[in-house]
């Protein structure tokens, strides 16, 4: 590993949270396409499967910033535990309903239960944004490191997702992805030492992270940013099942996953000048203009070399993110503020995928990446029209405010 990385490291219980958020995350890139597969296996109905997948992502979107605010204030084992068992048992009915045939309608129920999945990711960079405070060469190079995390979940998770429900028996790549959500999260909440520490004097001051304005246009962006990936998700399934290679699918994703995890790696080693807000602008441009060749595929191997290109720009765009949003949110409010950027993307997975669904039966795969095109101009856009807000000046209320509690907190430690 890389002295950056191994630095990082040395604080006393990085490496186990790091390895139980691992775990926690890989439903992430598991489940969304293990819906989509079982349901296309079970009826071979894409716009369905769409549809689920993304009634997965918008439940999601709507309960994570809830369950995160919860979180700012009494603390992650006291909330993450029972969100996780509503989430499973919501995940259990989906597979027995799609599996017994039973009324679409039933289906929709639980997958808008499934939402109630914690945003583990954000829990993990909590955590190190509480353990590397003021330190912001070695908070980037630990941002960097769950980037690379992340996009070892989607190298691995679709292909044993995919490949499960393919080889096996349809239902087993989500309920695999459930199990690595009950170890992950309990696995996590058992480390007590390097948890945040909660504030639950935010309960009485109302208001959510959400009213920063930076905050809003990295959401804004990152609904558009989403939508890429959730229709590329659903059209690279489909473009490799019209070719007769269905289970192939999962090997061309983890190549676009690959692709953002090796630049992930590299981005981390760099000590950066310069505004991030520069950075992540010139990202959102890169990840819209690489969705253009992808009009282009006419094969799996051409597919695959076009999106680990794609994946270059995806990394470092989320670190960067991750910067804004300390940045331009209070610390007492980080992990709403970290979710609400997951949000935008689920949002815009939800959208995406039922679009690219929707597509695809009308049209065939290969309309269907026109949509992962539309969406990348839109985020390009966004990212340009909302570029002042981040990079100007950051409002001082929220932090003022912030370090009154700190302040507070510090006192009754000692105390």
């Amino acid at each position: 590993m890389p002295s950056p990385y191994r630095a990082i490291f040395a604080v006393p219980g990085t490496k186990g949270f790091s390895a139980a958020g691992f775990l926690g995350r890989m439903p992430l890139s598991m489940m969304g396409i293990g819906v989509v597969t079982m349901i296309s296996q079970l009826t071979g109905r894409y716009g369905l499967a769409g549809a689920l997948s993304a009634t997965l992502a918008m439940s999601a979107a709507a309960l994570g910033p809830l369950i995160s605010r919860l979180v700012d204030r009494h603390g992650q084992r006291r909330v993450l535990r029972p969100a996780t068992l509503v989430a499973l048992a919501a995940v259990a009915g989906l597979l027995i309903c799609a599996q017994q045939r039973l009324a679409d309608w039933t289906l929709f129920v639980f997958a808008a239960g499934a939402g109630c999945v914690p945003s583990v990711g954000s829990m993990i960079r909590a955590r190190w944004a509480e353990i590397y405070r003021g330190s912001p060469r070695e908070l980037h190079t630990a941002y960097s490191w769950e980037s690379i995390v992340d996009e070892v979940c989607f190298i691995f998770g679709p292909i044993i997702s995919i490949g499960l429900s393919t080889a096996w028996f349809p239902e087993a790549g989500p309920l695999l992805a459930a199990g690595f959500l009950l170890v992950g999260v309990l696995w996590l909440t058992a480390q007590r030492a390097t948890e945040p520490v909660p504030h639950p004097r935010r309960e009485h001051t109302g208001g959510s992270a959400l009213r920063s304005r930076g905050l809003q246009v990295l959401v804004v962006t990152f609904v558009a940013t989403g939508a890429i990936f959730g229709s590329v998700d659903v059209v690279t399934v489909a473009f490799a099942e019209e070719r007769g290679h269905k289970a192939a699918a999962s090997l061309v994703l983890a190549v676009y996953a690959l692709g953002s995890c090796l630049a992930g790696a590299v981005f981390g080693l760099l000590h950066l000048k310069g505004k991030a807000s520069t950075r992540w602008l010139v990202g959102v441009c890169a990840m819209a203009v690489s969705m253009i060749p992808l009009q282009l595929a006419g094969s799996l191997p051409f597919l695959a070399v076009a999106l680990f290109v794609a994946g270059l720009a995806i990394a470092p765009t989320m670190v960067s993110t991750m910067a804004l949003v300390e940045q331009h949110v209070p610390r007492t409010e980080l992990t709403e503020g970290m979710t609400w950027t997951s949000t935008g993307l689920a949002v815009g997975v939800a959208l995406g995928s039922s679009a690219a669904g929707w597509v695809v039966d009308a049209s065939g795969a290969g309309a269907g990446y026109a949509v992962p095109v539309v969406s990348g101009a839109l985020a390009a856009a966004v990212a340009f029209l909302g570029y002042r807000r981040l990079s100007g000046p950051v409002p001082t209320e929220g932090r003022a405010e912030d370090d009154r509690h700190r302040r507070t907190d510090d006192d009754e430690r000692v105390a």
